[in-house]
């Protein structure tokens, strides 16, 4: 098969998309063949040793398609089946190998590139409203980068649990993108302090995936006992912080990440349940705005990176 590795840590140069042993699955584990991948920033950070993974590496981490064959002790699943997962390295291939408790099926109604792109994403944004901070009709809530692929979903679900949201976007055309999507004000990420306190007495919560270029700001723009989520680092780590900052409004601030809201099998079965329900209905709309082969995966991240996508960016093998 062909697969996406690279061999040594770098910038998107050291991509290869090459022959690789087919993968076999061994005890538990089922053999996938992938129909789509979706392409992330935990893959940037794994490919440039911010996240140290074993070299060579198969990147991906997300992705959807058809049970081809399985293991010793797995029940439940037939070829043929439909499934999608996140959080199991070496999607970016024509085949996979994925522990069969990490899989989850993918329903009629949905399409299987729908699934593989909603996941990593889709199940963020439902823990982060559901948990990090449990979203409350009549909330303001800040959202950092809402023309991405987490932020429109979260603009889409925090609008559904009757929210407000403020949101951010670097262009015109991707603040358009947020309003169209139910924001109350779309800023330029310099404004978000002012359309905050233009809206409400403060934000109940902020979701930031920016980092470093706006977490002042976005601690700033709280209500006194606001949560200050940071589930993301695109413009960089965040400088070490005095927790005696948090006293000027009693303010929460928390940095979790998916794999704690997902570890036990019932919750990832349940998380992409509803998520899977919301695409159906409409509630949410998974945004695949690009789609590259496996040769062009330099391509793709370059998109991601450069920040010049406004959804979802996906390898199709």
């Amino acid at each position: 098969m062909r697969a996406v590795v690279f061999e040594q840590y770098g910038d998107r140069e050291v991509l290869r998309a090459k022959e690789a042993p087919d993968p076999q699955p061994g005890p538990g584990e089922v053999l996938v063949l992938v129909e789509a991948s979706g392409v992330n920033f935990i893959d940037v950070y794994q490919r440039s040793g911010t996240y140290q993974v074993p070299l060579p590496f198969v990147l991906g981490s997300e992705g959807g398609g058809t049970v081809l064959s399985f293991g010793d002790g797995v029940e439940g699943l037939a070829p043929g089946d439909r499934v999608a997962w996140t959080g199991v390295p070496g999607s970016h291939a024509e085949q996979a190998v994925v522990p069969a408790d990490r899989l989850v099926p993918v329903p009629d109604g949905i399409s299987t590139e729908q699934a593989a792109a909603a996941m990593l994403q889709g199940l963020t944004a439902h823990y982060l409203t559901h948990d990090s901070y449990p979203v409350r009709a009549g909330d303001t809530v800040l959202v950092h980068a809402a023309a991405g692929g987490v932020g429109r979903l979260l603009t889409r679900i925090i609008t559904h649990l009757g929210g407000r949201v403020v949101a951010t976007a670097g262009t015109p055309a991707k603040r358009e993108i947020a309003l169209a999507d139910g924001a109350v004000r779309a800023v330029p990420y310099d404004e978000a302090l002012q359309a905050v306190r233009e809206v409400s007495d403060g934000a109940a919560a902020v979701y930031d995936g920016v980092g470093k270029d706006t977490f002042d700001a976005s601690l700033e723009a709280l209500r006194p006992r606001g949560t200050l989520v940071l589930f993301g680092a695109a413009s960089g780590k965040v400088p070490p912080v005095d927790p005696l900052r948090l006293m000027a409004g009693s303010y929460m601030l928390t940095r979790p990440t998916l794999g704690h809201f997902i570890a036990k099998r019932h919750e990832l079965l349940e998380r992409a349940e509803t998520l899977f329900g919301w695409i159906a209905d409409g509630v949410v709309e998974v945004a695949v705005t690009g789609k590259y082969p496996l040769d062009a995966v330099q391509d793709a991240y370059a998109a991601l990176e450069g920040r010049h996508s406004t959804g979802k960016l996906l390898i199709i093998p």
